[in-house]
């Protein structure tokens, strides 16, 4: 079949903020501009923009209440269905973009059916006890809580083998793939936006720029972006950085950007989002990234190298896959106030000896060309084989 003749589909999670599974969408949308996006749930006024474009189709979960909408965990029962009543007849290709449901999607028999994975659903595999540790303390509460998560885990486990393929956007993400559902897989790496001259000619300063909320600082600072979930641990950085008393930046939104703001000393800044081109800003500015959480990739980090940043990264997930320790940045065993401290000394002590276009270039290796290119080919082998 040739391929530029394919009917294709985009199917994503949700489209209720912006991060890096989103990032990867945008790329696939633009290699696919003619093919409709499916998602359980929209809302534009959270994309700021992004998708405005597309034909875009969302699941009944759309037509609940808006206060439902926005907690959706309130949805959880209805989450398993939703994705499973897509009409997806009339495609030749869906790719899912998955972080949790939409490798559940129902095709035909002739429709071939890839699977893009950011993560095994974290909530429901080795993130379980986390996520029951922030229910009730209730007994009959937790016991509810027990018995639907394990009825999430078998449809969970049942929904991963709907897809023809999968692929992993990490070594990481891979080998809890071949745990948690016991599939193979390929990797192919998230595209991420690098420093590019097209990109420093975006760049606002801040007076012109109605997106920056602070002044970037005249002197170096440490920079986290993220988003202000909890398992992104970007309290405890907080917290580090409130006993150190080192300028630390926050760019993100999220269900803890209030507490964060709470907590944070003089010397924190908590931004919000910010538009890419003022990101940029900030980027370029930095004096290290920090990068607390377990993630299966981490696209924030690698933008931060593509400035020649270096990063201080817990010693866990995907970040290993991206890190060179000693070269592109330091790392820290676990994610205490205390140890991210030492690590933060440790990496002022050694920053003399970390090489700017070294970092620039191993940030290189993520391009958004190089995604681009492993995409396609990995759709031409399948449809040509």
């Amino acid at each position: 079949m040739n391929n530029n003749k394919l009917k294709v589909a985009l199917v994503h999670d949700f489209l209720v903020d912006f991060g890096g599974a989103e990032r990867v969408l945008e790329v696939l949308c633009e290699m696919y501009p003619e093919a409709p996006t499916y998602t359980l749930l929209y809302d534009p006024q959270k994309m700021r923009g992004r998708f405005q474009n597309r034909e875009i189709h969302t699941s009944f979960l759309q037509k609940f209440p808006k206060f439902l909408r926005n907690r959706k965990k309130w949805l959880l029962p209805f989450m398993p269905v939703a994705p499973e009543i897509f009409d997806l007849r009339d495609f030749d290709l869906v790719i899912s973009s998955s972080g949790a449901w939409t490798k559940g999607i129902i095709t035909r028999l002739n429709t071939v059916h890839i699977s893009y994975i950011h993560s095994p659903m974290r909530f429901a595999w080795d993130a379980s006890s986390d996520y029951l540790g922030q229910q009730k303390k209730n007994g009959a509460i937790n016991l509810f809580a027990r018995y639907f998560l394990n009825r999430i885990r078998v449809w969970d486990r049942v929904a991963s083998d709907r897809p023809d393929f999968m692929i992993a956007n990490s070594k990481y993400t891979q080998k809890r793939i071949q745990k948690y559902y016991g599939r193979e897989s390929v990797v192919i790496y998230p595209p991420v936006g690098l420093n590019n001259q097209e990109t420093k000619n975006k760049l606002q300063t801040n007076d012109n720029n109605q997106n920056t909320k602070y002044k970037i600082p005249d002197t170096k600072y440490f920079l986290v972006v993220s988003r202000l979930s909890p398992y992104k641990k970007i309290d405890i950085v907080v917290e580090a950085f409130n006993k150190l008393g080192l300028p630390l930046v926050v760019i993100g939104e999220g269900q803890q950007e209030k507490y964060l703001r709470s907590i944070a000393a003089e010397n924190v800044k908590i931004l919000g989002h910010l538009s890419d081109a003022a990101m940029g800003g900030y980027y370029a500015n930095a004096r290290a990234f920090i990068f607390a959480g377990v993630d299966d990739f981490g696209i924030a980090p690698v933008e931060a190298m593509a400035y020649g940043v270096p990063v201080l990264a817990v010693r866990k997930g995907g970040v290993l896959e991206i890190v060179q320790e000693g070269v592109t940045g330091e790392f820290f065993d676990v994610a205490t106030p205390e140890v991210i401290a030492d690590g933060v000394r440790r990496l002022i002590e050694n920053e003399k000896k970390y090489d700017k276009n070294a970092i620039i270039a191993r940030a290189s290796e993520f391009s958004k060309g190089r995604f681009v290119r492993e995409i396609e080919e990995y759709v031409n082998k399948i449809f040509n084989s």
